[in-house]
């Protein structure tokens, strides 16, 4: 038999049955704890009650805790991953026991964040979360333990960016750099399209000019790649300077996103104060939203416009499904009516 009793403005039900011993938990409401009572007494009686002692008894602060001190070393996009788990431990949750966390607190805290962050940046904070409880069931036995992410609708996706390099977008970009190394970085990110991370992480001791190309030993989806080199692309490491150090750039990720940031802005000045010198209204898409990543969109692209077959254009890139290089590929409608011709 349940006993329920009101306890700091909390309800606590216990559950007392001869073999099982007394199994006890705390809700915000007496129709909370009358249910998981009713619930728990009816597992009992059918035998198939799982404790879950261990899970009442962690909070989700220190399930995420656990998980950045076992899991994300592990993964790759670490910095990114302790990240979300910081944003995780700021919110109310974050003191509240796993298995009380329920659906409607991950829906509520879904909709509030919506009002501040894009819809991929809550999915992927969604996703941590739900590795988070999956990790707790299947590695840290806390057996019965419902995810509450699984109960939820994700945030619906905007369509994939479609942005392509404006003529003349590069050039002024690269005029208006004030960095040693940042133009040469754009011009070989759309010559290979590699990534930023990538890019930042080459060393010398992986590229071979003789048969053109740079080994990529640990991308994102964890394969080593070869990437080939085009005339342009082995002309730009042709004329680097060496470092002591053995890095081709010797420019971290995130700093290489910051020096393309300004590099942009600058540009864009400079083209709206060319604009009012001649009498011109400036193009508000010209010199604006794009970003980095773009840059691999645009050699994805000029892959396929050189006549790169899929399979061709997987090899370089690292895409690991059509449909996934299909999100990266956006060819111009003008060219293609060409090859119609």
């Amino acid at each position: 038999m349940a006993t329920f009793r009101k306890r700091s403005g909390s309800w606590q039900a216990l559950v007392k049955k001869k073999g099982f011993g007394q199994i006890g938990r705390t809700f915000d409401t007496k129709a909370e704890a009358e249910t998981w009572a009713k619930i728990v007494e009816s597992e009992m009686v059918r035998g198939v009650f799982v404790t879950r002692n261990e899970a009442e008894n962690t909070t989700l602060s220190e399930a995420l805790d656990r998980y950045e001190r076992e899991v994300i070393p592990t993964k790759k996009g670490a910095l990114q991953e302790s990240s979300r788990i910081r944003i995780w431990k700021r919110t109310p949750l974050a003191k509240r026991f796993l298995p009380s966390i329920q659906g409607k607190d991950i829906a509520a805290w879904r909709d509030e964040r919506l009002k501040m962050v894009s819809p991929k940046t809550v999915c992927l904070e969604l996703a941590l979360l739900s590795h988070v409880f999956m990790i707790a069931v299947n590695e840290w036995g806390m057996a019965g333990l419902v995810n509450p992410v699984q109960q939820v609708r994700k945030p619906k996706l905007p369509q994939g960016r479609d942005r392509r390099l404006h003529p003349g977008e590069m050039e002024k970009i690269t005029d208006a750099s004030e960095s040693p190394v940042l133009a040469d970085i754009l011009r070989f990110a759309v010559e290979t399209g590699m990534r930023r991370s990538e890019l930042a992480g080459m060393t010398w001791d992986l590229v071979d000019l003789k048969k053109r190309t740079v080994t990529l030993p640990d991308t994102k989806n964890g394969e080593k790649r070869i990437v080939p080199l085009s005339t342009d692309a082995l002309r730009i490491l042709s004329d680097l300077p060496r470092r002591l150090d053995g890095k081709v750039w010797g420019m971290a990720p995130d700093s290489i996103t910051q020096a393309f940031i300004r590099s942009l802005s600058r540009a864009r000045k400079a083209y709206e104060q060319e604009c009012e010198e001649k009498g011109q209204k400036p193009d508000p898409s010209y010199l604006s939203d794009l970003t980095f990543h773009d840059l691999r969109h645009e050699a994805t692209s000029r892959f396929f416009e050189k006549g790169l077959n899929p399979m061709q254009v997987a090899a370089i890139t690292g895409h690991k499904t059509l449909q996934m290089l299909k999100r990266y590929t956006h060819l111009k409608a003008e060219d293609l009516a060409e090859l119609l011709r």
